[in-house]
């Protein structure tokens, strides 16, 4: 499933015009991102949460040359599907 084809299933599901469902799914998305890059967590229940994660500093290899190298630590978006979420997809 793609945007449009979740825009369709909001607009129609909802009862609501394609341009207003748009205009739904964007303000939750930008709504989650903003709240996430915020260091914020974003939790729906019933679907799961949303959140940033810390990685660590570690060392690696270039996969090219075999030369180890730092990797930085860096902060990542997660997702943790709730427990509904994630019963409803092992039993479909």
């Amino acid at each position: 499933m793609n945007r449009k084809d979740l825009v369709e299933t909001v607009a129609r599901e909802a009862g609501l015009s394609a341009a207003q469902a748009e205009a739904a799914l964007s303000a939750v998305v930008d709504g989650v991102v903003g709240a996430v890059a915020a260091g914020e967590k974003v939790t729906l229940p019933g679907f799961g949460t949303f959140e940033q994660r810390s990685r660590a500093a570690r060392s690696g290899r270039n996969p090219q040359t075999g030369e180890a190298l730092e990797i930085a630590a860096s902060v990542a978006p997660a997702f943790k599907p709730a427990a509904a979420f994630k019963t409803a997809v092992a039993n479909r």
